[in-house]
């Protein structure tokens, strides 16, 4: 028995989209992508997800033309990684509204801190997902930060040449 249907062919644009999103991997690998994680080792890490799950979920994420395959040099071997699509980078204020909802609706662990989505063109934080609170411009992954104390980092979403646009 499937673990749930397929809406590949429905007329409901939604379940469209849950047909490609739906499963609760896809976003976070396109998150971490995004965030320059595109080496399968640093994706594992990162996600603690285990090879065989990650290596399925990459190979979906690539039929849904979300991420591509991109060759990098590792101390003289050439490897490949994984860079964004166009497509998966307008998921970008999906992303955030999740980050903002869950800033606003969940109870953070002991240890979190708040999440800032620092918009780089501006230097403020934005607390919209589309379009910049503070200055009103659209918001690019490659001009975003995502600052997160539990961390102690920031993340910067597709630092310069990462992000690959699919060609069909």
């Amino acid at each position: 028995m499937p673990l749930r249907s397929d809406w590949s062919d429905e007329n409901c644009p939604i379940r469209r989209a849950l047909d490609v999103l739906g499963d609760p991997w896809v976003l976070v690998i396109i998150r971490d992508v995004l965030h320059g994680r595109g080496r399968f080792d640093s994706l594992r890490d990162n996600l603690g997800i285990s090879e065989a799950v990650l290596s399925r979920r990459l190979n979906a994420t690539i039929d849904a033309d979300l991420l591509v395959r991109v060759d990098y040099s590792d101390g003289g071997r050439t490897r490949q990684g994984y860079a964004a699509t166009e497509a998966a980078a307008e998921l970008l204020p999906v992303l955030q509204h999740l980050a903002l909802w869950g800033e606003r609706h969940t109870v953070m662990p002991s240890g979190g801190g708040h999440m800032a989505l620092i918009h780089r063109v501006c230097g403020n934080e934005t607390t919209q997902g589309e379009v910049c609170s503070a200055c009103g411009l659209t918001l690019r992954p490659e001009k975003m930060t995502w600052v997160k104390p539990w961390k102690n980092s920031a993340d910067d979403l597709v630092p310069a040449g990462v992000l690959r646009v699919a060609t069909p």
